[in-house]
């Protein structure tokens, strides 16, 4: 049976009852809805945001800043849970008037520097620290082409199929086919980047490898959206290969666990300060469960 039709009216308006996730939260408009101050820690970067792909990204990049000596990059992660609408807050919107995780203030600058977007996150730790991002310029704009990728392919695989698939109040077979079919090419552009590449850019981990790894490579373990056998992850051999490469290190599999707040509660560090957090979330898990 075909999916009812939909004739849209001459003027739209906003529907508050639209249904869906996140539908408690959702408006036309932007800006602050309350004042709320952030918590402030004693590390140069504070960052706030969630452990979803997106703040994933950021997390990573510090734990990898930090694996490869760069003391300076020690960060404070508070969590903003985008469910209760935090990133409405007046101090989380004075850092990103777009009000979307994550959001990072650089207090080492004077005056302190605000980077929101994830990519722009990426590429500012990456020039301040000169790491995971080539000084040459064709290795470098490798690494930017694919950063800037994920950007512009990932609002399908989230907004798009995601949406449809896994949060719309409804099913419709339209929509997730539409977003189906695009996300299957993503996979093979990876897949087929992946055959002659060690990782996204070529033979060395960078940027590129973090931004797309939270979206495609959580993907591929079958790990976003209950979508792996849907949409058959598995028969991307090259992208599986990459995936698990990544997923072992150590930086990346501290990094995702920070500001998660759900699913297993041994993978879970809802706030970090410091190193030994990770330690002793492990020991306090542990201990709960002998």
């Amino acid at each position: 049976m075909a999916d009812p039709t939909y004739t849209p009216p001459k003027v739209w308006t906003f529907d508050a009852e639209n249904g869906g996730a996140f539908a408690s939260i959702n408006r036309p408009t932007a800006g602050a809805r309350e004042e709320k101050v952030l918590p402030r820690g004693e590390h140069p970067f504070q960052l706030y945001s969630l452990a979803t792909p997106n703040g994933v990204k950021a997390t990573i990049m510090f734990e990898e800043l930090l694996e490869k000596g760069f003391n300076d990059a020690e960060y404070d992660a508070y969590i903003i849970n985008i469910s209760e609408g935090h990133q409405f807050g007046s101090d989380f919107v004075s850092i990103n008037p777009n009000s979307k995780i994550p959001a990072l203030l650089d207090t080492t600058t004077s005056p302190e520097t605000r980077v929101f977007e994830s990519g722009s996150i990426l590429m500012y730790l990456a020039e301040k620290f000169d790491a995971f991002l080539p000084k040459d310029g064709a290795a470098r704009a490798e690494t930017i082409n694919w950063l800037f990728w994920q950007m512009g392919s990932a609002p399908f695989l989230g907004g798009g199929f995601g949406h449809f698939y896994n949060y719309a109040p409804e099913k419709y077979e339209y929509p997730i086919n539409r977003y189906a079919m695009e996300v299957k090419r993503q996979l093979d552009v990876l897949d087929k980047q992946l055959a002659n590449n060690e990782f996204i850019a070529g033979t060395d981990y960078s940027i590129a490898d973090m931004a797309i790894w939270p979206w495609y490579g959580v993907l591929g373990q079958g790990k976003l959206y209950e979508a792996a056998e849907f949409l058959q992850v598995q028969e991307y051999k090259n992208l599986q290969r990459w995936t698990e490469q990544v997923a072992s290190r150590p930086a990346v599999e501290r990094g995702r666990i920070v500001n998660r707040a759900w699913g297993n509660p041994a993978e879970q560090l809802h706030e970090r300060h410091d190193a030994s957090d990770f330690e002793l979330r492990t020991q306090d898990k542990l201990g709960d469960s002998d």
